[in-house]
């Protein structure tokens, strides 16, 4: 977790080697643990089931939603349901204290009012950010690296904080 996010933060790409070792280590542990290949493969399935919508409309990355099933191997669903939510939560936290530390709360708001009513309008999922997106500079600043508050969650949830 910790690599794949400093991995973000520096290149805002995870690579998949680190997923791939991730999940191969949390196997191994759901075999030794006792919850098995099974538990392991629901709770990924899970992940995947829960963000793909999230990945499909741009409100996650790609990396962000292997994080998620990477976490997810090494638990069974409804502990991994529980750091999902706590990684969200968190999640919000970051976006609450960007939007306030670069004053640019009313404008956001108004570009996802602005979404919201293309997408009821049209009746059609667009990709969130699409304009954005291609003004790079402007994407970079208006994202937070995502797997932040996943490292966060899962540390305080393993931890035993929350």
């Amino acid at each position: 977790m910790l690599l794949a996010a400093l991995a973000d933060l520096r290149t805002d790409r995870i690579p998949n080697g680190y997923i791939l070792f991730g999940a191969a280590i949390g196997a191994a542990g759901g075999l030794i643990c006792g919850f098995g290949i099974l538990q392991s493969a629901l709770s990924a399935a899970l992940a995947f089931l829960l963000l793909y919508p999230l990945f499909k409309i741009g409100a996650l990355g790609a990396g962000d939603v292997k994080v998620f099933m990477m976490v997810a191997v090494f638990t069974e669903p409804a502990e991994f349901f529980k750091m999902l939510v706590l990684s969200f939560v968190i999640g919000a936290g970051f976006s609450l204290f960007k939007l306030l530390a670069e004053h640019n709360g009313r404008e956001r708001l108004y570009y996802f009012l602005s979404y919201l009513a293309d997408v009821i309008r049209t009746r059609q999922w667009k990709l969130y950010g699409e304009h954005t997106a291609q003004d790079y500079e402007r994407y970079r600043k208006n994202k937070i690296h995502f797997t932040v508050p996943i490292l966060f969650g899962v540390v305080l949830r393993v931890g035993g904080v929350i």
